[in-house]
């Protein structure tokens, strides 16, 4: 998987250029330093090795033949036609002749509704290429991020694709198939914040923070971010108690609230991160 991984790593490099680079009418900027050093997966329920092994199998295969490549260039340098797929209602029975994935929207690139209501993203390509493989139908779900692992475990979802972090202990609920994205949280501030145009570090960034008073620090609940600013002794984070953490059901509500001036920051992951703030800018 190595490949895969450089390969995408390349791509958010340059996805990194194009929207951090301010103009006129940029309303926010994308501070780029990693926080955090993150693998993507997908969640299977706990025990289903059967599935496990067959997709961590395919996800080989893809990267082998060129196939991970080509979604990959699709939503990271608009190579190619992008396929969208219908939303299920939640309550969709999973029968052995689907594949129903839980997902949450939006989070492009990975998972995002289009402008005709179908979903899109590196994720739900990936899930329909396996279903086709397969010859079953792909039923996509888009539920609450931190409901994902809950119904997939429950049984009502054969995987949780939701450009999900693991970590030990998302391992203690559910399995997670070979990592297919290096991924980092990173920091959205308002266009004409200065704060941090001296940090070169992570912990640059942090001492910034740690310094702040009276100011509020946003993300989208359930995710890295969230653990990172409010803390979390699982995922080895501090938090900031120096700042009020505030959840939000997206991290576009977050960003629309830095918008406004109602809080001081967002923290969230770095690809879907370029694309918000490239999608405010304008």
């Amino acid at each position: 998987m190595k490949k895969l991984l450089v390969c995408f790593v390349c791509a958010l490099a340059l996805l990194c250029v194009v929207s951090c680079n301010n103009t006129q009418e940029d309303v926010v900027k994308l501070i780029d330093i990693k926080l955090t050093d993150e693998e993507y997966a997908f969640a299977v329920k706990k025990g289903n090795t059967e599935l496990l092994e067959d997709f961590n199998a395919f996800l080989a295969e893809i990267e082998e033949n060129g196939k991970f490549a080509e979604i990959v260039a699709k939503y990271f340098e608009n190579k190619g036609t992008k396929n969208g797929v219908e939303i299920a209602i939640d309550s969709v029975a999973n029968t052995d002749k689907n594949f129903v994935v839980a997902t949450n929207c939006p989070f492009e690139p990975f998972e995002y509704i289009g402008d005709d209501g179908k979903a899109y993203g590196i994720d739900l390509e990936i899930a329909a290429l396996y279903a086709e493989s397969k010859g079953l139908e792909l039923v996509v779900k888009n539920i609450a991020f931190d409901a994902i692992l809950n119904d997939v475990n429950a049984g009502y979802s054969d995987m949780g694709m939701a450009g999900m972090t693991v970590n030990e202990d998302r391992l203690v609920s559910n399995d997670f198939t070979t990592a297919y994205y290096q991924a980092s949280q990173k920091i959205i501030v308002a266009a004409d914040n200065t704060d941090f145009d001296n940090c070169k570090t992570a912990e640059d960034v942090e001492n910034v923070i740690k310094a702040l008073s009276g100011k509020k620090i946003g993300y989208q609940t359930g995710t890295t971010g969230n653990w990172y600013v409010a803390g979390d002794a699982d995922w080895g984070f501090d938090g900031f108690a120096n700042v009020e953490a505030k959840g939000y059901s997206t991290a576009q509500l977050a960003i629309q609230d830095l918008v406004n001036g109602q809080i001081y920051a967002v923290v969230v992951d770095e690809a879907p991160g370029a694309a918000m703030v490239k999608a405010f800018n304008k």
